[in-house]
């Protein structure tokens, strides 16, 4: 084997002084993670379960199997908006009777569940993985439907979360519903367009219109057990497959449901894989704080991958991108990882020729991001900078197999696209805390506008306020620091979590295995014109 080499000095000063940093980082994300377990605070959570009802996260736990994982998605999603973090809702991926499965369940907690921007953004997020990867989809339901002061945000987009459930049916990936409460208005499509089914006796409200709405509509004197209750549905309607008498009885019925899908992988699962030979805690110490810095990303694929087992491809060409396989978990991958940040002509050419070869072979591809861009200058633009970075994005653009990208430097400019940032439909993308991301570093962004100012004075033949550009710069540079940081980003859901970065090849391994329930099949052919 080709097992990697480090240079790592755990004990050494810089590397202490890294760690200290991110265990800082580490601590403030734990503090933001904590406000979306909270969910709607002591008060709603307290008149929740006096109710006699389980919080989202409990109702999650009893369905999944004991002991198995869960990977939650987009915890931070709404951070820095109007909204609680966490968008009232948890999703996630976990086993339920041996099954991948997507789960997504509303926070009644939060505005009763009621759904914001935030939430029909993670809702959709969720159903994206579901029909990429093909996972059944259980959805735990219980919300009162939009949140009427921001509906004008979420009534037409919102039609998508119904058009999602019907396509992952017509897709042959089982949808299941368990209603734990209410489901009104458009929210009765979730149990109306999904396969399975269960209601609960005296809980469940299923109805386009409540009686308020049909008293208005048409005169009707009517209540919610005999418009919508669980007896009627599962009686009369005939909407309930399943009636269960408790919460309890109702997750056990959604698991009996998963039991009877039939659904199975199309691959084999790979049996246990050799351990990294290195300690994953010293991945806390590799990134530096300041990401001017260099950092070699060997010593990260070193403490990721089986037995730091790792075959690179051409190691002495463009040599600020390395590539090469390995297995993670016992799946193959091919993986680039960004050396010394910028992309030159050659990186861009090796990188376009190895994703090739990853879908000749039908191997997954992860992206570790750390690069401030494909290089600028006029030596490099007469070089053909732009066509091969060109060639880069169409390889990633036109890739067919399964695509996996985790932020943990810099991720600027152009490079974030040809290393399959989000607009480019990663399966699943995630970042360390010391992950930055924006379309250039805040200090270049700030200098752009203050050369362009500059210029335009002159032009004017007008004098230039140094003191005024100074506080412009301050101020750009701060504002583009705040949004390129990886809590900012998370919110906005342009990732699928922060992530402590000693999990990274947990979090992976889960990934490649949910992604196996589809095939992986690469692109033969297919790709764009490659300009020469």
């Amino acid at each position: 084997m080709t097992r990697l080499a480090t240079t790592l000095d755990p004990r050494g000063p810089e590397h202490l002084a890294h760690r200290e940093a991110a265990l800082e980082r580490l601590a403030a994300l734990a503090d933001e993670h904590a406000k979306a377990l909270a969910g709607g605070g002591p008060k709603y959570t307290e008149r929740h379960r006096a109710r006699g009802k389980l919080l989202a996260r409990e109702r999650v736990e009893l369905l999944l199997d004991p002991d198995t994982p869960f990977l939650e998605l987009s915890p931070l999603a709404a951070w820095g908006s109007d909204y609680p973090v966490g968008a009232s809702m948890v999703t996630g991926i976990g086993t339920v009777e041996g099954v991948e499965c997507v789960v997504v369940a509303n926070d009644p907690t939060v505005r009763g569940g009621a759904s914001n921007p935030w939430t029909l953004k993670k809702a959709l997020r969720a159903n994206e993985i579901a029909l990429a990867n093909r996972l059944p989809v259980i959805s735990l339901v219980e919300s009162g439907g939009a949140d009427l002061p921001s509906q004008k945000e979420i009534f037409i987009p919102g039609g998508a979360i119904f058009r999602d459930l019907t396509r992952l049916s017509a897709a042959g990936i089982p949808t299941v519903a368990v209603v734990f409460g209410n489901s009104t208005a458009g929210g009765a499509y979730i149990p109306g367009m999904s396969d399975h089914t269960v209601m609960i006796k005296d809980r469940s409200k299923v109805f386009l219109g409540g009686p308020p709405l049909v008293k208005m509509a048409t005169g009707e004197e009517s209540d919610d057990e005999s418009l919508g209750g669980a007896d009627m549905h599962a009686r009369t309607s005939g909407l309930a497959d399943h009636y269960a008498v408790d919460e309890q009885d109702a997750i056990r019925q959604a698991r009996r449901i998963v039991a009877r899908l039939n659904h199975r992988k199309p691959y084999p699962d790979p049996g246990p894989a050799p351990e990294p030979l290195y300690d994953p805690e010293e991945l806390l110490g590799i990134v530096p704080s300041d990401l001017r810095t260099p950092f070699d990303p060997r010593e990260v694929v070193a403490r990721i991958v089986d037995a730091s087992d790792f075959d690179e491809f051409k190691p002495l060409y463009g040599t600020s991108l390395v590539t090469g396989w390995a297995a993670l978990h016992g799946y193959p991958v091919g993986i680039l990882a960004n050396a010394q940040g910028v992309l030159f002509s050659e990186e861009s050419q090796k990188a376009a020729q190895f994703i090739q070869l990853a879908n000749q072979r039908d191997i997954p591809l992860l992206f570790l991001h750390n690069t401030t861009g494909y290089m600028v200058g006029k030596e490099y633009e007469q070089g053909g900078i732009v066509k091969h970075g060109s060639m880069m994005i169409n390889a990633v653009s036109n890739s067919r197999v399964p695509h996996l990208s985790v932020l943990i430097g810099a991720s600027y400019g152009a490079g974030h696209y040809g290393m399959c940032g989000r607009a480019y439909e990663p399966r699943f993308l995630f970042a360390w805390p010391s992950a930055k991301s924006a379309v250039m570093g805040p200090q270049q962004l700030a200098g752009v506008l203050s050369i362009v100012a500059r210029q335009s004075a002159a032009a004017k033949g007008q004098p230039y306020d140094e003191e005024q550009d100074a506080g412009m710069r301050a101020f750009v540079e701060a504002q583009i620091e705040s949004e390129s940081l990886p809590m900012f980003l998370s919110g906005r859901i342009y990732d699928d979590g922060v992530i402590d970065p000693r999990d990274t090849r947990t979090v992976l391994g889960l990934c490649l295995s949910a992604v196996h329930n589809a095939p992986v099949e690469g692109a033969r052919g297919g790709f764009g014109v490659f300009r020469m």
